[in-house]
């Protein structure tokens, strides 16, 4: 970035960093004397007196690239207006950027490399629960901090993550009791991508509709993650006849998934679907006319209307205008502003007291709207259900009241 090009970008982001202040999303802290680098920094991590290096954990290459490109921009949006406010504690925050690609063994060794060579203060990254899997021993045993941001299945918790993605109490419980509800549906077809999230959200998703709903799994596919051919599963759905697809479908698989369905005649105009796993990163790439009508269960949506979201969307559409911005997008932006507020209550880097610090802490207006960190380092936020529509933007047409993030819900293990 050029001194003119970050010269404009400060200017930009003036106006968004006094509303976020106002709001409470940021604290005024980070204008607070600086203090000694042997106060803050007693662990031996990439802190001076004026930098702090942080990590960047995503695909930026392989079939996950076209989900995962949206957080990297946004974390790099939130660590961008964090600098231009003063930075944290005083340090100006330097990215080291690594390239998991796609590949589960290769996040583990990214992960390795920022915590035992880089000695970054913390990590911002994942998406598949496959990474975030493979990288968590990492984590735990060098003692480093994550901040993950996807929805995912839940049956986890650890001291060195924080989720800012929703469990599946809160998607997949809510969403299913939603659609159950609205379309009267009682036969489900659940279709996912061949690894941990998918499979594990399935085994969950049956034990709710068969379980709590009184309904009937009559199939259940799972494809290889970044296989593109689906017309044996499209035949069984249309010989089948669900009331609901389920889908679970991730990454590049998506385009191919959602074009052969609809040339196969499966719209919406024919057939229920929601989906836990597209964004407007995935539709960006999809084609609205291929899902349209389709349903997301989400806890975020470009399209919310909040003063807070406007802004945001603003912000990011400036720095990359030929992006969208969906659920996972989002949330990945909260995670640097989530760490600086942890940095800052804590009084430092150290990440066992910044961990300690974060629990109770509210982002009262978000850009998803209010959310608290729970003790069980999961945050506190709501359900929505959108529609697409062949722009690409969906339609919000539910939202629950907050839901208490349940990791380890009861019956469902």
């Amino acid at each position: 970035m050029s001194n003119k090009t970050r010269r404009q970008f400060i200017t930009k982001t003036g106006a968004l960093m006094g509303a976020m202040l106002a709001a409470g999303i940021i604290s005024g802290s980070a204008f607070a004397a600086d203090t000694s680098t042997a106060k803050v920094n007693t662990t031996g991590l990439a802190v001076t007196d004026k930098v702090v290096k942080v990590g960047i954990l995503h695909s930026s290459t392989g079939t996950m690239a076209i989900s995962e490109t949206g957080s990297i921009q946004a974390e790099k949006l939130a660590i961008a207006q964090i600098n231009a406010m003063g930075g944290v504690l005083g340090r100006k925050i330097e990215i080291i950027q690594e390239d998991g690609a796609s590949d589960w063994p290769t996040f583990a060794e990214k992960s390795k490399k920022l915590l035992e060579k880089d000695k970054v203060a913390t990590v911002f990254g994942c998406w598949t629960s496959a990474s975030r899997k493979a990288v968590l021993p990492v984590f735990e045993k060098d003692n480093g901090l994550l901040f993950y941001p996807t929805f995912y299945e839940g049956l986890e918790q650890s001291k060195n993550v924080f989720y800012t993605g929703q469990e599946a109490t809160q998607q997949i419980l809510a969403g299913l009791d939603w659609i159950a509800k609205e379309k009267k549906a009682k036969t489900f077809y659940l279709i996912g991508s061949d690894y941990i999230w998918p499979r594990t959200s399935m085994k969950i998703a049956r034990k709710h509709i068969e379980q709590h709903l009184g309904g009937k799994v009559v199939g259940e596919e799972y494809i290889a993650l970044g296989d593109t051919q689906f017309g044996s599963v499209i035949n069984k759905i249309k010989l089948k006849k669900p009331d609901v697809i389920y889908a679970a479908v991730v990454g590049g698989s998506n385009v191919a998934w959602f074009k052969q369905l609809n040339a196969a005649g499966l719209n919406s105009k024919k057939q229920n679907m929601l989906t836990i796993s597209v964004t407007e990163d995935e539709v960006l790439g999809i084609g609205g006319e291929n899902l349209e009508g389709f349903y997301s269960a989400m806890k975020y949506f470009q399209s919310l209307k909040n003063a807070n979201n406007e802004k945001f969307v603003a912000e990011f559409k400036k720095m990359c205008p030929k992006s969208v911005i969906g659920d996972v997008t989002q949330a990945a932006y909260l995670g640097p502003w989530l760490w600086k507020a942890a940095v800052e209550r804590a009084g430092s880097f150290d990440v066992d007291k910044a961990a300690a610090a974060l629990p109770g802490y509210e982002l009262k207006e978000a850009p998803e709207g209010y959310v608290k960190v729970d003790p069980n380092h999961h945050l506190e936020s709501k359900l929505r259900v959108g529609k697409w529509r062949a722009d690409g933007q969906a339609e919000v047409v539910y939202e629950s009241e907050l839901i208490k993030p349940d990791p380890f819900p009861k019956g469902y293990q």
